[in-house]
C-alpha cells in the first residue's frame, strides 16, 4: 500500500483504506479486542498508510487531504474495528491539531512530525469528573510562574493516555474570565508530577487503551500553551464541527459493518426449510438499517463538504453527529436480532458491534446536549 504522500481523490482514499481495512484489520479485529490492550503493531501498520497525517500540510509531512477524506478514511477504518478507527482519529484530529496549529519550530520537530509518522502516540485531555460538556466548570488550573506554566488538577476519560508520549491539555488560567480564561497546554509523558492512572477496563473499544491522568505542581516552558491567552475555547469551537463529522463517519463505518454482516446471515441461515432472508419480518430490517445508512451517509458528507468550503456548520454537523451515531446503535441493535441467540455468542462479530457502538454516543457531545444546540440553533431558546 502507497503512503499519501500528496492529495488523491476521495475514491482513491476509499478503495485503499477499504483494502486495508479487508487485508489488514478485520482479520485481525478479534484478535485485538480479546487481547485488551492497545495494538502498537496495529499503529505503526496504519501509520504506513500516512493515515495520521492525511489532514496535514505536506510542508510538515502530511498529505493535504481535506476533511471529506479524512472521514471517508476513519469510516472505512471503523468498519474493521471501531478501536482502530478511534485512536486514528486520536492522532490525526484531536491529539495533534492543536500542536500543529500553534506548536513551536521544536514541537514540530520533536513530537508532531513524529507522531504522524506514527512514531509517538498523541492525546486530548478535555474531560473532568464534574466537567465534561460544562467547559465552565473545568478545575485543572495553570498558573505562570516567571518562564513556566504550574499545572495542577485531573482529567478523566482521556484516550490513548495509558500509552501517549504527549497530551493537549485544557487548563483554566484565569477563573474570573470564565471561558475566556481556558487554554491548552502541552504536556510531554515523563514530566514529573504527571501521573497516569491505569487503563479502563471498559465495555467496548477494548483495542484502544483509556485512564485518568493527575497534575501535581506540574512545570511546562512558557511556549507550552498553545494559542493566544484566552482562546482556547474559541480554538477548540473551530474545529468541533470536524471532530463531530470525524464521529458521526465513525458511526457510519460500524453502521455498515453491522448491516454487512447481518445481510450476509439473513441469506445463510436456514429456519422452517427457509433462508431467513425471506422472512419480511427480516426484509423490513434489512430494509432499515440499509435506508438509514444511506441518510447518515448524505448528512455525513454534506457537512463535511461545508467544512471544506470554509464554513462552520454546527447545526449540520450536529445533526449528523446525533442521527448517526443514534443509526449505529439501532443498526447494532438490529443486526443481534437477525442473528438470533448467536449473537449472544463471542464467535460472532455482532456482538462486538452492539458493545463498540455505545462509544459513540458520548464522543463529539451526547445525544441529548446535541438536540439542546439543534433546537438552540433552529431558533427555539
Amino acid at each position: 500500500m502507497n503512503k499519501i504522500a500528496t492529495p488523491i481523490p476521495e475514491d482513491l482514499i476509499r478503495k485503499m483504506f477499504r483494502r486495508f481495512t479487508e487485508e489488514e484489520i478485520i482479520p485481525r479485529a478479534r484478535e485485538m479486542d480479546e487481547a485488551n490492550e492497545f495494538p502498537r503493531w496495529m499503529f505503526e501498520k496504519v501509520a504506513r498508510t500516512g493515515a495520521y497525517g492525511i489532514r496535514y500540510s505536506p510542508r510538515v509531512g502530511g498529505g493535504g487531504g481535506n476533511t471529506t477524506q479524512f472521514c471517508v478514511m476513519v469510516e472505512e477504518l471503523a468498519r474493521g474495528s471501531m478501536s482502530v478507527a478511534a485512536f486514528t482519529a486520536m492522532q490525526c484530529l484531536m491529539g495533534t491539531n492543536f500542536l500543529y496549529e500553534y506548536g513551536t519550530p521544536d514541537h514540530h520537530e520533536r513530537l508532531f512530525k513524529p507522531a504522524i509518522r506514527g512514531e509517538k502516540v498523541a492525546s486530548f485531555a478535555l474531560t473532568e469528573a464534574d466537567a465534561a460538556t460544562d467547559l465552565a466548570g473545568v478545575k485543572t488550573i495553570a498558573r505562570q510562574d516567571g518562564d513556566e506554566w504550574i499545572i495542577n488538577g485531573s482529567k478523566t476519560w482521556i484516550t490513548n493516555a495509558p500509552c501517549a508520549d504527549f497530551f493537549t491539555v485544557l487548563c483554566q488560567t484565569d477563573k474570573s474570565k470564565g471561558l475566556r480564561g481556558l487554554n491548552f497546554f502541552l504536556i510531554e509523558r515523563g514530566t514529573p508530577g504527571l501521573y497516569v492512572s491505569k487503563k479502563f477496563d471498559k465495555l467496548g473499544t477494548r483495542a484502544t487503551e483509556i485512564s485518568e491522568l493527575a497534575f501535581t505542581d506540574v512545570r511546562v516552558p512558557f511556549e507550552n500553551r498553545l494559542g493566544k491567552e484566552g482562546q482556547g475555547v474559541s480554538n477548540l469551537m473551530r474545529m468541533l464541527g470536524v471532530i463531530r463529522a470525524m464521529t458521526a463517519a465513525l458511526s457510519l463505518g460500524l453502521a455498515r459493518a453491522a448491516y454487512e454482516h447481518a445481510a450476509r446471515y439473513a441469506m445463510e441461515r436456514t429456519q422452517f426449510g427457509k433462508k431467513i432472508g425471506s422472512f419480511q419480518l427480516v426484509q423490513q430490517k434489512i430494509a432499515n438499517m440499509a435506508t438509514e445508512i444511506w441518510a447518515s451517509q448524505l448528512m455525513v458528507y454534506k457537512v463535511t463538504e461545508m467544512i471544506d468550503r470554509g464554513e462552520r456548520p454546527l447545526k449540520e454537523a450536529s445533526m449528523a453527529k446525533y442521527f448517526a451515531s443514534e443509526v449505529a446503535c439501532r443498526a447494532a441493535d438490529e443486526a443481534t436480532r437477525v442473528f438470533g441467540a448467536y449473537s449472544y455468542s463471542m464467535e460472532y462479530d455482532v456482538q462486538r458491534f452492539y458493545r463498540d457502538c455505545r462509544f459513540l454516543l458520548f464522543g463529539g457531545g451526547t445525544s441529548e446536549i446535541l438536540q439542546t444546540i439543534i433546537s438552540r440553533e433552529c431558533g427555539v431558546f
